[in-house]
């Protein structure tokens, strides 16, 4: 039962690594895509171009980072060496 669950676990973590990819990927089109058409119709071809995509790029790696954070408390406050709060804390 525990192979199960761990292969189960596994699968899950694959299909949210290839969601994210692809939303990264996505993301990074539209933003490009936007601002080139902006520059297309202002006749200034790589300035939005390469301003939004360094914008989604730094936007991505935020939400990453802070998604990371929030998984990582997660899982360190359900682990064992997590800090139990209540009591004195002395024994």
């Amino acid at each position: 039962m525990d192979d199960l669950k761990g292969r189960q676990e596994l699968y899950q973590g694959f299909g949210d690594t290839m969601v994210r990819g692809i939303e990264f990927a996505v993301t990074l089109v539209v933003f490009s895509g936007v601002g080139y058409i902006i520059d297309r119709v202002l006749g200034l071809v790589p300035v939005f171009t390469i301003a939004l995509f360094v914008f989604a790029v730094m936007g991505l790696a935020v939400r990453s980072y802070y998604a990371y954070e929030a998984k990582m408390q997660v899982i360190d406050s359900t682990s064992p060496w997590a800090r139990k709060t209540g009591g004195s804390g002395v024994r």
